[in-house]
């Protein structure tokens, strides 16, 4: 069975917003742009047409006032800004998934399974794919390729 979501104009999703905690700022020199911040986590909006609205900026966390981007590497997820990388702590999760999801119903955007479950980043770096793009003699040698190669010994002959 299908159920129709509830659209909401940019007017009405800017109004629940400031109804429920977030401080909202004009975006400078544009019409019908605003930025969010809750949580020390900001995104941007716009108007999208006449009366819809979308999303600018998806949220990251403030780090000397700039919107961070959430980036997993496997091993660690790190919010990277253009000056900055901060290995990302649980507290910083928490607040981005909160804000995300808050943003959705103000936005009257669906709720997906999989995000609602935890913060899912922007990019996605596993150190063992990283330059695989390149031809094999400009790679750069793995930890695990650079131990087999100094462990072979030499035959006799």
């Amino acid at each position: 069975m299908t159920t129709k979501v509830e659209e909401r104009t940019f007017e009405d999703a800017v109004q629940w917003l400031r109804d429920h905690g977030f401080d909202l700022i004009e975006a400078p020199g544009t019409q019908g742009r605003v930025f969010l911040r809750k949580y020390n986590v900001s995104a941007a909006i716009q108007k999208d047409g006449d009366e819809a609205v979308k999303i600018f900026a998806y949220p990251g966390y403030l780090i000397g006032g700039e919107i961070s981007k959430l980036i997993n590497r496997g091993y660690q997820q790190v919010l990277k800004t253009s000056k900055i990388e901060v290995a990302a702590t649980a507290d910083h999760l928490k607040s981005l998934q909160q804000f995300s999801e808050e943003m959705k119903e103000a936005l009257a955007l669906p709720s997906l399974y999989n995000e609602s479950l935890g913060t899912v980043s922007e990019a996605y770096q596993y150190d063992r794919i990283k330059d695989r793009d390149k031809p094999a003699a400009e790679r750069p040698k793995r930890p695990w390729e650079r131990v087999i190669a100094a462990g072979k010994k030499k035959t006799r002959a």
